[in-house]
């Protein structure tokens, strides 16, 4: 069968290099609180998550073991692969605006219903259902934000958005306090209280997205440039931005085939072929992160209250900390992604985060660590592996072709998460369920050596794309001439 439908027609645009052009305004911070809020949400609730897993374990309560509650995070993050891929290809067939809302609805559903889950089927169910529409948000968000950022601002925006998730764990784990509290709620009733509140705050959202338009790369590349104009010409106008047609600092116009639909062949061979050596870097970043994460994060509570005795209901506020370190790590570092480089930058966050975990394992293996002094050195890992978390995300948005950027990201962060992450919570809770630390601290080093790979193939493979515009980091499929 045909692999797109192409009208043949040719026309010339500037839309990427004007809105490039376009100076820092109200309309992009609404953008930034918009698309990327959800992250604040999502930390909240998985941090909340991470919190229970000890109180879930309980015999009045749900009775799980330690297998169990990482099997349900890897259910999770296994609808998080089926939503990124289905909802990715979606936002690139009928656009980014769309599925803001139907994968934003997704997730807000998965986390009302995690709130009267009664076994573990239907709590793992609940899980994957949340995760589905987590990935759908992560391939129509990250899209969008890097299609409607100024090239000059792209790289530390997008680090800063990712890494607000951590907000959101720091507001999760300080509500654990208050909701963890048998004093205050029935110990099978606060954690329910916290999934269901999550999902009313989540609606917010929902509300503020009315006023984020169509990304115009998109709807240009689709045919709809009359559309794509009259948004980009708002914007100016607003903006006080000069004539395009005198400002001779944009450059050479894009010259675009309309295509309103791409097949299969044409979304896969890019990335097989012309893309081979950008598809092995997105991939290689997104395990090794995804890795890490999930391995540490879904099971820090486990951790505490094995080896230190820490009561369950307390076991969140130990992540207070390392979550603000996650969160002031992309806010003190990105910057630099967009001065110092994409390559050198990434490779050395992703370096440093692995080194100071293989000294912390050390130092648990050893019995050398109590619960603070775990928990300084988890965040002083975290504060730089954070920052390598977000930019493999910022990585694999924008190092492919505009027509594919959405199903790209869904690919490499699904293959990511399916390689590194859905494994990882459940076999770092069968290695805390044997009580070795040494069990463990091999763990450890699996997930660091994985950090240190990424880091050498991103100095081999890595991309300078600071400060470039999209279209000229990858040339869209659309393009003629």
């Amino acid at each position: 069968m045909s692999s797109t439908t192409d009208t043949g027609e040719i026309f010339e645009t500037m839309i990427p290099a004007r809105l490039d052009r376009l100076p820092w305004s109200r309309f992009h911070w609404l953008l930034v609180v918009g698309l990327g809020i959800t992250w604040v949400l999502d930390g909240l609730e998985v941090t909340l998550m991470g919190a229970i897993s000890a109180v879930l374990q309980r015999g009045d309560v749900l009775g799980f073991s330690a297998a169990e509650v990482g099997s349900i995070s890897s259910a999770y993050l296994t609808g998080a692969v089926v939503g990124g891929l289905i909802f990715g290809h979606l936002t690139d067939r009928f656009g980014r605006r769309t599925f803001f809302f139907v994968s934003l609805s997704t997730y807000l559903i998965g986390v009302a219903l995690t709130a009267v889950s009664w076994n573990l089927a239907s709590f793992a169910t609940f899980r994957f259902l949340t995760g589905a529409g987590i990935g759908g948000e992560y391939s129509a968000v990250n899209s969008a934000i890097d299609e409607l950022i100024p090239a000059r601002f792209r790289g530390r925006i997008d680090l800063m958005i990712n890494g607000s998730f951590w907000l959101g764990a720091l507001a999760g784990a300080a509500s654990t306090a208050l909701i963890l509290d048998p004093k205050i709620f029935a110990v099978n009733v606060g954690w329910r209280l916290g999934f269901g509140a999550g999902a009313v705050i989540g609606l917010v959202i929902l509300y503020l997205r009315r006023f984020i338009p169509e990304s115009p790369r998109w709807l240009f590349t689709h045919g709809r440039r009359d559309e794509a104009e009259t948004i980009v010409r708002e914007f100016e106008e607003e903006l006080g931005a000069s004539d395009p047609l005198t400002d001779s600092r944009l450059g050479e116009p894009l010259r675009i085939r309309v295509r309103h639909r791409f097949g299969l062949e044409v979304i896969l061979r890019p990335l097989l072929a012309e893309y081979r050596k950008r598809s092995i870097l997105g991939l290689t970043l997104m395990a090794a992160q995804a890795f890490l994460y999930n391995a540490i994060f879904f099971t820090y509570a486990l951790v505490l209250n094995r080896y230190y005795k820490v009561p369950a209901g307390l076991t969140g506020l130990y992540l207070m900390p390392f979550a603000l370190a996650n969160f002031l790590g992309p806010m003190s570092l990105g910057h630099f992604f967009d001065t110092v480089g994409r390559r050198p930058m990434i490779a050395a966050t992703f370096a440093i985060a692995a080194l100071t975990l293989i000294v912390t394992g050390y130092l648990f293996q050893r019995g050398a660590l109590s619960a603070a002094t775990q928990t300084v050195l988890w965040s002083l890992m975290f504060f730089f592996a954070s920052s390598a978390a977000s930019s493999a995300y910022l990585t694999v948005s924008e190092i492919f072709p505009l027509e594919i950027r959405a199903i790209a990201i869904a690919i490499f962060y699904s293959m990511g998460t399916a390689v590194g992450g859905i494994v990882a919570p459940w076999f770092f809770g069968f290695l805390i369920d044997t009580g070795s630390r040494g069990a463990l601290y091999l763990g450890y080093l699996i997930a660091a050596g994985l950090m240190l790979i990424a880091a050498g193939v991103e100095l081999w493979f890595g991309i300078a794309a600071e400060r470039m515009s999209l279209e000229h980091i990858a040339r869209p499929l659309s393009a003629a001439g």
